[in-house]
């Protein structure tokens, strides 16, 4: 009795190791290993999000340097703000609480997104 339970226990211990090393030769193959370390690494992408507002545009610096873009957005934007008196009879330099602050000027901001 005791001779079936240890040969049942190697048999499963067997058994256990032989499908463990099968997988792992399935999934690492070993073959040409270092040429497709150094093509992953070549096909690598860089991608940059750049936004400019309110007229400024250096996205040429980019383009000369490789960048391509891929997506091009843009919305208004706030570039500027003033204060001025709520009523007529309104003091702004002694009474702050009669003073609104209303948009200037309005711009563009332009978002980029960028690969190289």
């Amino acid at each position: 009795m005791k001779r079936i339970k240890q040969f049942s226990q190697i048999f499963l211990v067997v058994i256990f190791l032989t499908s463990c090393r099968s997988s792992i030769n399935k999934n690492y193959p070993s073959i040409n290993s270092e040429e497709n370390i150094h093509e992953n690494t070549n096909s690598e992408t860089k991608r940059m999000e750049i936004k400019f507002s309110c007229g400024d545009d250096g996205i040429s610096e980019y383009l000369d340097d490789g960048w391509i873009i891929l997506k091009e957005d843009s919305k208004e934007k706030i570039c500027t703000w003033k204060s001025v008196p709520a009523t007529k009879d309104c003091d702004m330099e002694k009474d702050k609480g009669c003073k609104i602050t209303k948009p200037d000027k309005i711009g563009e901001e332009k978002l980029y997104l960028l690969e190289k």
